[in-house]
């Protein structure tokens, strides 16, 4: 059951307290740096230095996370690297900063791995298993894996002898309860600063990181997805999947069929075993694609690390042997449904009824504007709404780059918020276009993608009665939806999101502005330096930065009233 709060009857132990503490203070002085910078200082006047220190800005941000998330480990690493694919509600300064932030830290040492494992499966590790390395093969931020034997008698009950055995690390459970209660406070704080709340729904967005987390820390989970992976491609020669020894499996400890074997990306590998790579890049493409359009579960970390290549004596002569089924994605029905309207608007060029479909889908917060979308999409259609993937292909670059910059614009200034399935779903088909051209530096994912937007297509067109009727009621639809956007105009006009211009009001407006502003510097005085003086003994530096800044509102405060 996901944990919806840290457990506050039960007191922090010394290093949870201050785990937690750090994780906030990191926090709260990067939001106060963030105000400082987008809020205050635009406020009195100084829009340009903002601007001209932002992108450095939020590199330093994104460093200064980067070290935080190596540090700590535990959920760290997996925010940054879920941040990492934020492209949506994040600048692009953050998100390539944390890309190649790893989950690797160092091992746990195998005296507490062998107690906990012991303790789970209730059973000597010599008993379990005929032989364990203590080294891992492998050491990640949640856990780390080990390779074994079986004991006789289980490898005779299963046919299995070499396994992989993943254990968890020692107090993660702790870790997670409090990284992600701090996440919560975090994600409080942000839903009440204006300039974060209208774009992006800060508590849902850690509400699904916490459920996508307390997934991965679930062993048996990662069993069952893999069990249900299986039963997709029973059947099918392309793909294989380690079994499960569930006899000594439980929450934190998984027992796998050990298939290690030719990493995907390993060219010479692949050669010396007769196999060329330039032939793996289609089916591994297909394989994925299969998962996405076809069966809707679908493997969301297939990194080179993930996907090996088994050689095999069948007619192909390897299969892709996929592992660490911890992450995975679906897609529910609804979106289903969502990315339907979307097909049916993109092969329509209908600008209003795709950003409708987006909306349908779940991507655009309720607060959204989408007049500049709409337009934009509509363009988008004139320019390149009649091309097959060919024509694409042959479209000069900088063009697509100039539409980028656009669409670009026009997007970050939308409260666009992607569901966690979409960036499950944008994080893989990005993992695959890497590994086929790591492969092929020919390969083009178009290639593999058309036959699927074929099908697609074709399956629509066998209901284009359905869809001139449902086009029709749309029609009337937006007939009777007249009157409300009528309404929505003169809501937009009395709240002020539509203004009309008029000199000798702005000027009155504007004396009103500065004497108000005279009263706000007055306040953001006193505020800086009592909040300066207040944490000046726990934070000694931001303290005294505070106290030190509070004299640019006291001389705004002062200054601004010999203005006429």
């Amino acid at each position: 059951m996901p944990t919806t709060e840290l457990r506050r009857e039960a007191p922090l132990t010394g290093s949870a307290r201050s785990r937690y503490r750090r994780i906030l203070r990191f926090a709260a002085l990067n939001l106060a740096v963030t105000w400082w910078f987008e809020l205050f200082l635009p406020r009195i006047g100084l829009r340009r230095i903002t601007e001209r220190t932002r992108s450095v800005r939020m590199q330093r941000l994104a460093r200064r996370f980067h070290g935080l998330a190596i540090d700590l480990g535990g959920l760290m690493i997996k925010v940054g690297q879920y941040m990492s694919s934020r492209l949506d509600v994040l600048p692009p300064e953050i998100t390539q900063e944390l890309e190649g932030l790893q989950d690797e830290v160092p091992p746990v040492p195998f005296g507490q791995i062998r107690a906990l494992a012991e303790a789970q499966l209730h059973l000597p590790l010599d008993r379990a298993f005929a032989s364990i390395a203590e080294r891992p093969v492998a050491a990640a931020s949640l856990g780390q894996a080990h390779p074994a034997r079986l004991a006789p008698e289980d490898a005779l009950q299963t046919g299995l002898d070499a396994v992989m055995v993943k254990v968890q690390r020692p107090g993660i459970d702790t870790i997670v309860d409090v990284d992600l209660a701090a996440l919560r406070r975090v994600g409080r704080w942000l839903s009440h600063v204006r300039l974060v709340s209208d774009r992006v729904d800060m508590p849902q967005l850690v509400e699904e990181f916490a459920v996508t987390s307390l997934e991965e820390v679930d062993y048996l989970h990662e069993a069952a997805s893999s069990v249900r992976f299986a039963e997709d491609f029973a059947g099918d020669d392309r793909v294989a999947v380690p079994e499960v020894v569930w006899e000594s499996s439980t929450r934190k400890v998984l027992t796998l069929e050990d298939v290690t074997a030719i990493k995907i990306t390993d060219h010479d590998a692949l050669r010396a075993a007769g196999i060329d790579p330039a032939e793996v890049a289609p089916v591994f493409a297909a394989v994925m694609f299969d998962q996405l359009f076809q069966h809707g579960f679908f493997h969301a970390d297939p990194h080179p690390g993930n996907v090996f290549v088994t050689p095999t004596d069948g007619e192909r002569g390897w299969t892709l042997t996929f592992i660490d089924f911890g992450m995975m994605g679906e897609i529910p029905a609804s979106t289903r449904s969502g990315l339907r309207k979307l097909l049916i608007a993109a092969a329509s060029r209908d600008g209003k009824g795709l950003v409708d479909a987006i909306g349908d889908v779940g991507i655009l917060l309720p607060t959204a504007d989408t007049s500049e979308l709409e337009r934009a999409m509509t363009q988008l259609f004139a320019r390149f709404g009649g091309m097959g993937f060919a024509e694409l292909r042959e479209v000069d670059q900088r063009e697509f780059r100039a539409f980028s910059e656009q669409f670009g614009e026009t997007i970050r200034a939308l409260p666009l918020q992607l569901p966690e399935h979409f960036l499950l779903v944008i994080r893989a088909v990005s993992l695959v276009s890497g590994v086929c051209s790591a492969l092929d530096p020919r390969f083009n994912i178009w290639d593999s993608v058309e036959p699927y937007a074929q099908q697609l297509v074709r399956d629509e067109r066998g209901n284009i009665v359905q869809d001139v009727a449902q086009q029709a009621i749309d029609t009337a639809r937006t007939a009777l939806r007249l009157p409300r956007r009528l309404n929505e105009l003169t809501n937009r006009i009395e709240s002020g999101a539509l203004v009309a211009s008029n000199p000798v009001l702005e000027r009155r407006v504007a004396r009103l502005e500065r004497q108000s502003g005279r009263v706000v510097s007055a306040l953001l005085f006193a505020a800086l330096l009592i909040t300066g003086a207040v944490l000046r003994p726990d934070m000694a530096v931001f303290g005294t930065v505070l106290m030190s800044v509070s004299v640019l509102p006291l001389l705004h405060a002062l200054l601004s009233g010999r203005r006429r």
